[in-house]
């Protein structure tokens, strides 16, 4: 609406940033992980830009999107501008369903601090993806890396696809892990109140085992079981 000030959000890295665009316009996509249907998730594809860069969003790690059926082109939508401490992401679109405009501050200190070690998301807690959307983040890239698994298994030549199964599971643990970081110290769980958006409360309420420190751990286990798995059957990428 013309006129209406856009509030200004703050994610620790550009992986982040784009996680939580996908999140907003595909949420609809995503599923847990024991459903039919292919939730829409990050798919880590390229190195973010250093700070010097063309600023270009084609240089970032950022989502293959869908939401109810669309394609959302993000390249087209998105503005990423370099300032002196920080980029500025700015999402305007799409031009079908539902349009939004964005602004996402991400500064250069937290997204290199997680690109020369773990977290990979970044240092902290989210801002602005809650537990349960960090659950369905880690289903969605789960669901991405055992349908590439499958089409590795056909063709175990394709760099690669393997290269995108390994990221893959990585990236479902570590999204789990972002939601652990919302565990309190000596919780058995993560509190009701930690879960701000529809879509995460409505994932703890379906799921409640998912977000206590055992149901925690044991996802955490098995997608880093599945990549340690996948490695040691098809060995280093051909």
């Amino acid at each position: 609406m013309a006129g209406t000030e856009v509030p200004i959000l703050h994610a620790r890295t550009l992986a982040e940033a784009y996680l939580f665009l996908n999140l907003v316009i595909a949420s609809d996509d995503l599923t847990s992980l024991d459903e039919t249907e292919e939730p829409a998730g990050t798919e880590p594809t390229r190195e973010p830009a250093e700070p010097g860069g063309t600023g270009e969003p084609d240089e970032v790690e950022h989502a293959e999107p869908r939401a109810r059926g669309r394609v959302i082109d993000y390249e087209r939508w998105t503005t990423l501008t370099e300032g002196r401490t920080a980029w500025t992401l700015l999402f305007d679109g799409p031009d079908t369903g539902p349009r939004h405009r964005i602004i996402i501050v991400i500064p250069y200190e937290t997204e290199f601090a997680a690109r020369h070690g773990r977290p990979r998301f970044g240092p902290g807690r989210s801002d602005i993806i809650d537990p349960g959307q960090w659950q369905l983040a880690g289903a969605g890239y789960a669901h991405r890396a055992l349908r590439e698994a499958a089409l590795y298994a056909e063709n175990p030549t394709d760099h690669d696809r393997f290269q995108e199964v390994v990221a893959n599971w990585a990236y479902a643990r570590d999204a789990v892990a972002e939601a652990a970081k919302f565990l309190p110290d000596g919780a058995d769980e993560i509190p009701e109140e930690a879960f701000w958006t529809e879509e995460g409360a409505t994932t703890r309420r379906d799921e409640p085992e998912r977000f206590t420190r055992d149901g925690l751990q044991s996802d955490l286990a098995l997608y880093q079981h599945h990549l340690d798995r996948f490695v040691e059957v098809h060995g280093p990428p051909p």
